[in-house]
């Protein structure tokens, strides 16, 4: 497991009978160079002891949110920063209550709620409380916020009963986070870029023709890309979105400057052309507010096709080109037919009629349309989940 030499491990361990299993964790982790600092909430002091792992992990052992010992300084917020990633293990029904409500009555449930990292999540409880729906709920949601949950097995349990619960082996939430880091380093390689939300063609110093794109998806997908190891740019029309400070964001507001903005940071390993482009602007526009009359008659132009024009030059395409298709009617055949005439690799359609996964939405049904095999169709769900599995398809095509 070469991939944790030199990695930032904060390890987080929860009171619950598994608790023992994380001192092996600590010890493989540890082995393979990995530097550890570990939290230990109130409840876990009663399984394993500070000493015990201070001793295994070779670095500092946390507990209080206020500690005396560094009055200078805020461990919740220092903690989160300092690592490359965080591991829960064990994370009990507890904690992942409080994790998912945003609770932040320790250090642990606070260090969690302050931090910008991936969050890695091993459960370990009864096989009713893992069955309970309030399990089931509080799980969903922290996927839908980027955890990433590790188990459980199926097997015996301390309490004697038999069923699914059962923290992962050591060996292999440890390999869990080799892997992810093996990925992430793997992924460097590659560029990718994303453009994203709408744009607006002026009439007037005051007027544009604009879309109702919210941007949403675009910036998941460059999120998805980013957390993944991509570098990432994303080139964004118009919108209320922030994204993190690893992406290079460059806001555009005209389907002009959207394409310069793309040639200028071409070549790329993939491109994702999410954003809505408006398909015409004015073909003049006016100087001066265009004062209040009967009629107005417009001359309209097109725009180059963003898409379209990447697609076919091969001097600068990408090595995987994925467009988007919102449609409001017969969005299959649409989005064959655009897959056809763009020469793109990818279409993503989506029917925006629909207002559960149209403009604005937080959710999203998609079906991709592939250039050389059958469609796939990705249902309903959070928009940052689609964006995850479609990047993990870039990723196994571009491996």
């Amino acid at each position: 497991m070469k991939n944790l030499l030199n990695k930032k491990i904060l390890f987080i361990i929860c009171g619950g009978i598994s608790a023992y299993k994380s001192l092996e964790i600590i010890r493989l982790l540890k082995k393979n160079g990995a530097e550890i600092k570990t939290i230990l909430t109130a409840s876990a002091k009663e399984f394993v002891t500070p000493l015990s792992v201070a001793s295994l992990s070779q670095g500092k052992v946390y507990s209080d949110l206020f500690s005396v010992e560094n009055e200078t300084e805020m461990d919740h917020i220092a903690l989160s920063r300092w690592a490359d990633i965080i591991l829960v293990a064990p994370a009990t029904a507890n904690s992942i209550s409080k994790f998912a409500q945003g609770t932040t009555d320790d250090l642990a449930s606070t260090v969690v709620l302050a931090s910008n990292k991936n969050i890695y999540l091993a459960p370990a409880m009864n096989v009713r409380m893992w069955e309970h729906k309030s399990t089931k709920q509080n799980l969903e949601k922290l996927k839908d916020f980027g955890y990433i949950i590790i188990g459980p097995e199926i097997g015996d349990m301390a309490c004697g009963e038999y069923g699914q619960g059962k923290m992962s082996d050591p060996e292999i939430i440890s390999a869990e986070i080799n892997n992810y880091f093996l990925n992430l380093s793997k992924n460097k390689r590659f560029k990718a870029l994303v453009t994203a939300g709408p744009t607006n063609e002026y009439i007037d110093p005051v007027r544009f023709i604009t879309n109702k794109s919210s941007g949403k998806q675009g910036y998941e997908l460059a999120k998805s890309l980013s957390k993944k190891g991509f570098d990432t740019t994303l080139i964004s029309g118009p919108t209320n979105l922030s994204v993190d400070k690893n992406i290079k964001l460059i806001k555009v507001e005209t389907a002009d400057e959207m394409l310069i903005a793309t040639q200028k940071n071409l070549p790329t390993n993939v491109a994702v052309f999410s954003a809505a482009v408006a398909d015409f602007k004015v073909n003049k526009k006016y100087k001066n507010k265009i004062k209040k009359q009967d009629t107005l008659n417009l001359n309209l132009e097109k725009n180059v096709d963003i898409l379209n024009y990447v697609s076919n030059h091969n001097s600068m395409r990408p090595d995987l080109v994925i467009g988007f298709a919102a449609e409001t009617n017969d969005v299959e055949n649409n989005a064959e037919e655009k897959l056809n005439n763009k020469n793109c690799d990818w279409i993503v359609s989506n029917d925006v009629s629909n207002k559960k996964i149209g403009f604005n939405s937080d959710f999203n049904e998609v079906t991709i349309h592939y250039k050389n095999k059958d469609k796939e169709k990705l249902l309903y769900k959070k928009k940052s989940e689609i964006s995850d599995e479609i990047v993990d398809k870039i990723i196994d095509q571009l491996n």
